[in-house]
């Protein structure tokens, strides 16, 4: 039986005893707390660090994916365009970049080149004398006897063979003479005629390989390559003057020779022979005319046309008072 005198005793121990116990309950309540709630915090961070890293691998993903696809949409384009460039080119004429393969002219050659086109308002025609090891380097301008108007060149068949015959006596193939024909055209255009290309095709379409060049008055050029090799094909080709080789010096004395040795110049209209008597139905067999006026006339390029147009313009002894021209 628990007097008064032991209750106070008693109630002091009780009271130490609850205050350790709820002192040690919560020093062990707030231990493990704590120790859930930082693996709760270090879970839910490792969590949200994986999710992070995980959207940002997609997105990343994504877009290099994306990128992908874009390049090869691009590639895709790009090789369409080419085979269709490469189509083209495989069907009509060409341009090589500049630097690849370009007609080189010595100095001298290019010198009396020009010369010859500056003689007179006719075409010059000849032939290139080119390098043994470089045939796309001009070293030399030869011509040979030929008929000259305004629009067009006419060789010699005679003087033709008699210039191969010299080369082959000189120790040249025919691929460093008779490949690469050059000539000039009085006006600015360097295009070729209908009538030069017909020339070109008939003259050496059964080459190997071979050149039209042309140069125009102002200097402009036009120089096609054209080979029969494996599918055949031709190439415009630049032009350029090299000055790395060693070159000659201009002999003007020497070219104004040959100018006048082979150059005839043609005029389209002729005076009338004095035994044909003049009528009034303006017969032409008294005239000279080389070629098919109104045919050759109709195959020119526009500019051409125009030069002849102004040229008979300048001729005021071709027409009458009333402005007809009077054949």
């Amino acid at each position: 039986m628990i007097t008064v005198r032991n209750a106070q005793p008693i109630a002091t121990i009780a009271r130490r005893l609850f205050v350790w116990a709820a002192a040690g309950s919560a020093r062990i309540a707030r231990k493990c707390c704590a120790a859930t709630v930082s693996v709760d915090v270090k879970s839910v961070e490792r969590c949200f660090v994986n999710h992070v890293w995980k959207m940002t691998y997609v997105q990343i993903a994504k877009k290099n994916r994306r990128k992908k696809m874009k390049d090869k949409r691009q590639k895709s384009t790009s090789l369409r365009i080419q085979a269709g460039l490469r189509r083209t080119q495989q069907t009509s004429s060409w341009q090589v970049k500049r630097g690849d393969v370009a007609l080189r002219f010595s100095p001298t050659a290019w010198a009396k080149l020009v010369y010859f086109r500056d003689k007179s308002d006719n075409e010059v025609g000849g032939f290139a004398i080119s390098d043994p090891d470089d045939l796309l380097f001009v070293r030399e301008f030869i011509t040979v006897k030929q008929e000259a108007t305004c629009v067009s060149v006419k060789f010699d068949d005679q003087a033709v063979a008699d210039f191969f015959d010299a080369q082959v006596d000189l120790g040249r193939k025919p691929e460093q003479f008779a490949r690469v024909w050059l000539h000039s055209h009085p006006g600015d255009s360097p295009e070729p005629s209908a009538v030069d290309e017909e020339t070109f095709e008939r003259v050496f379409g059964n080459c190997q390989w071979a050149v039209l060049f042309v140069v125009a008055q102002d200097n402009k050029t036009y120089a096609k390559l054209r080979f029969n090799v494996g599918p055949g094909g031709q190439v415009l080709i630049p032009t350029a003057i090299n000055y790395g080789r060693d070159f000659g010096p201009s002999d003007h004395a020497l070219w104004d020779a040959e100018y006048v040795a082979n150059i005839k110049a043609i005029e389209w209209f002729t005076e009338r022979s004095n035994t044909v008597p003049d009528s009034g139905g303006h017969d032409l067999s008294g005239y000279a005319l080389p070629y098919d006026f109104l045919d050759e006339f109709e195959k020119m390029e526009s500019a051409e046309r125009q030069f002849i147009l102004d040229e008979l313009a300048d001729r005021p002894d071709l027409w009458d008072e009333k402005g007809v021209m009077a054949l």
